[in-house]
């Protein structure tokens, strides 16, 4: 009776030992499941509001109004080329022809033109600048620049030459950016360039509907846009010859 006695409590100890550990690894399991499932929602809920900031980077008001500038270039570029003679009446008392695929053409450049200060505006005033609205607010002025000036060309109202230099300007002081950002210095837009800008929509305003002064006011224009890149260049020499 000793001996069985001694034999049913080894076989109780085993037992309960049995139980403890099943019951202790199905307890760990059961945390590591949960943490497991912890992690995955906090993964999950971290990856929803990266994609939440992404798109309220991409689609705050000022860089839809810059993607809009994009969008509007070719609109330009179309109502001018495909020449759409219809006199506009309105413009008659004032001595001056202008077909209605000037006057379209005209219209979209004005509008694009006005978002790209509204753009900006609205940026800095809710605190919505951000650096990928900053390349698509210099991006679209340049598609909406160039595209209107190739429009021109080819109407033969302005020589291709002066485009040639307006356009070498852009891949020179885009460059430049380029180069700066690469080694953590950015430039900002200097006075000369935002005049630049400015007079070159002046001067596209008067050549598509061909008023008097437009040659005066590309001229003006391609003085600013050459000396406003000789600026630049100068400003960011000691980038270029770095390592040098």
């Amino acid at each position: 009776m000793g001996l069985k006695s001694r034999i049913s409590k080894v076989r109780t100890g085993a037992k309960e030992k049995i139980s403890k550990v099943r019951t202790g690894a199905k307890e760990r399991i059961s945390k590591a499941k949960a943490g497991a499932k912890e992690k995955v929602s906090k993964a999950r809920a971290g990856a929803k509001q990266k994609v939440t900031k992404a798109k309220a980077v991409i689609f705050n008001i000022p860089n839809i109004l810059s993607l809009s500038r994009v969008f509007l270039a070719p609109l330009v570029l179309i109502f001018l080329t495909i020449r759409i003679k219809t006199p506009v009446k309105i413009f008659d008392p004032l001595g001056i022809e202008v077909s209605l695929g000037d006057l379209l053409a005209v219209t979209v450049f004005i509008i694009a033109a006005i978002t790209d200060s509204l753009d900006g505006y609205i940026a800095r005033r809710f605190k919505l600048v951000t650096n990928l609205g900053k390349f698509i607010d210099s991006l679209a002025d340049k598609v909406l620049v160039i595209a209107a000036l190739l429009a021109l060309v080819e109407l033969n109202r302005l020589s291709s030459w002066m485009v040639m230099i307006i356009i070498t300007r852009e891949i020179v002081v885009t460059g430049l950016r380029l180069v700066a950002a690469a080694q953590g210095v950015v430039i900002a837009a200097s006075p000369g360039g935002k005049m630049k800008t400015f007079t070159q929509i002046i001067a596209i305003i008067l050549l598509i509907l061909n008023l008097p002064g437009r040659m005066l006011a590309m001229w003006i224009a391609m003085i600013l846009t050459v000396t406003s890149g000789m600026q630049y260049l100068m400003n960011g020499k000691k980038i270029l010859l770095e390592g040098e």
